[in-house]
């Protein structure tokens, strides 16, 4: 204790709430960090050539599969191309998104946790997630976002924490 501190009071720089807090890290702050608004969407009746050309040109894993009115039908990614490419070698192309995306889509909301979306993400063995927000479609994050985004709070705690020990 410090001649200044009233006698009887208890202070406390760290505790288990302030180590493990998980404030802040949402899907939302990862989203506005990442800049890129633009969803990049497929239908479900377009083909896997253009799929492929899409994942290609735009240098990305998977696209979502949107209806006419823009809601979320489904997801295709590269993994679901290469299955269907080992299954029927030379007759992949030509069949449609519908035939061939994934169904039944785990999505998160914008302000879950990035922790919890990590977790979803490597227990699903997935790596990408649409982003919901009441209903409408709002984004996509992939594992490497959410790992990208982690390491960058992780070195900025660490530059934070090296000025506050140099003073």
């Amino acid at each position: 204790m410090r001649r200044d501190d009233a006698p009887g009071r208890k202070t406390q720089s760290q505790s288990v709430s302030t180590n493990i807090s998980r404030d802040g890290a949402t899907v939302q702050k990862l989203l506005a960090g990442k800049g890129a608004a633009d969803i990049i969407s497929i239908r479900p009746d377009d083909t896997l050539a253009t799929a492929v050309g899409l994942l290609r040109d735009k240098r990305i894993g998977a696209l979502v599969v949107t209806g006419a009115d823009g809601t979320l039908a489904g997801i295709l990614s590269e993994r679901d191309i290469v299955r269907k490419l080992a299954e029927t070698p030379g007759q992949t192309l030509p069949q449609t998104v519908g035939d061939n995306m994934t169904c039944a889509v785990e999505t998160c909301a914008p302000n879950d946790l990035l922790v919890d979306v990590l977790r979803r993400m490597t227990g699903g063995r997935f790596r990408h997630m649409p982003v919901v927000d009441q209903g409408k479609l709002c984004g996509m994050v992939t594992i490497g976002d959410v790992v990208h985004y982690r390491l960058n709070e992780l070195e900025h705690e660490t530059l934070q924490l090296k000025q506050i020990i140099v003073g």
